[in-house]
């Protein structure tokens, strides 16, 4: 598997979260949006913009910022 931050994922790409690098403000907020280790997440888009996710169902907006903090096992 490779590990690759969620920001370089391309649409369609599905991955498992693996790990969060980031501070507690930034853990908090991306597991209050649902993104936790383990969790599988496919990339809908990501071209200009936020990146938009699909999360258990469920669409999601995220900057590129928090994206780059979330490492991703494809």
């Amino acid at each position: 598997m490779e590990n690759t931050s969620l920001a370089f994922l391309k649409a369609n790409e599905i991955g498992t979260i693996k790990n969060i690098c980031g501070g507690c403000s930034a853990k908090k907020r991306l597991y209050e949006l649902g993104l936790n280790k383990g969790k599988q997440i496919k990339v809908l888009k990501n071209d200009l913009g936020p990146i938009i996710l699909d999360v258990s169902g469920c669409k999601l907006a995220l900057g590129r910022g928090l994206a780059d903090k979330v490492m991703i096992d494809k």
